[in-house]
């Protein structure tokens, strides 16, 4: 058996621990959350270095990649810097193949490829790979970054200015502190905003926890695609009147997890005792079927 970890510097009310099967492998998934103590993250990833087959970092992302070109995040990056054997990925692999794939992989569940009239991302910044194939296939795509993530009350209308504002942002990004870059994991709401551009759209992509951050009361007939839901997150969009939610990532006994818990799963699959590129996780991902959850609440 192989076992891969997620180490969150998110809520421990998140916490998790599964057996998948790969084909014939069977993986133990656990994600284990600190509740935002920063020094028992880098213990924790010290203490099971060599004694999992892969780690995955929750909460925080080691590298933003834009256009071929990756972003160092040094505060995130000094929590892994004693780890040596292990493996360690943050999820950008799969938000650059199969969140980039999400319509391609969803499309036999959906009865094909959607259109929709306007996108709403909250935060992109580290999911341009779907940002990307929403773009595609949506006739208005919004950027929230500016407002979710800065508080500047500035939306950026479509993928190509938003690469110009991300090529400007990134150098600074990089040094930003961890308070800067870890927006928590409890799930808590605040008072809703932005809500024009809620309102206005067909289609609310990006993580749930920004996502639920600002969510209005009502979603009637809104398609949300997101990530790292618990069964209370999807009943909580059902109630809201979301017309279907498709889940990123499938879900594991009740759960969705994100991106990171999920290559690191791969990771370990694969045994290779290195993260995967790119190509190497899309054949895995074909060979193991590994698809976007579909679920329709209309």
């Amino acid at each position: 058996m192989k076992y891969a970890v997620s180490v969150s510097i998110g809520s421990s009310s998140r916490n998790k621990k599964v057996e998948i099967k790969f084909k014939d492998e069977t993986i133990l998934i656990e994600r284990i959350g600190l509740d935002g103590d920063v020094k028992k993250a880098k213990r924790m990833f010290e203490e099971l270095d060599g004694q999992v087959d892969a780690f995955g970092m929750g909460g925080l992302d080691l590298y933003l990649r834009l256009e071929g070109r990756e972003y160092p995040l040094r505060a995130a990056l000094k929590l892994i810097e004693n780890v040596k054997q292990s493996p360690v990925v943050d999820g950008r692999g799969l938000k650059h193949t199969l969140e980039r794939r999400l319509f391609e992989l969803a499309a036999p569940a959906l009865n094909g490829t959607p259109k929709f009239q306007q996108a709403f991302i909250p935060l992109s910044i580290d999911r341009i790979g779907l940002a990307t194939g929403i773009c595609e296939i949506t006739e208005k795509v919004i950027f929230g970054d500016l407002m979710v993530a800065l508080g500047v009350p500035l939306p950026v209308y479509g993928l190509k200015n938003f690469k110009r504002v991300a090529r400007v942002m990134l150098p600074f990004v990089s040094h930003f502190p961890i308070s800067m870059l870890y927006y928590g994991s409890d799930g808590a709401e605040k008072e809703p905003k932005y809500q024009k551009y809620w309102e206005e759209s067909d289609l609310i992509a990006g993580d749930f926890l920004f996502m639920r951050k600002y969510m209005p009361e009502s979603i009637a007939g809104k398609t949300i695609i997101t990530n790292t839901t618990t069964a209370q997150n999807l009943l909580l969009l059902k109630e809201r009147g979301a017309r279907r939610v498709i889940t990123s990532t499938p879900r594991y006994d009740g759960r969705s997890f994100g991106t990171n818990m999920m290559e690191a799963a791969l990771t370990a699959y694969a045994d290779l005792g290195r993260p995967l590129t790119d190509a190497e996780l899309n054949t895995i991902i074909d060979d193991l079927d590994i698809r976007p959850e579909v679920h329709l609440f209309d």
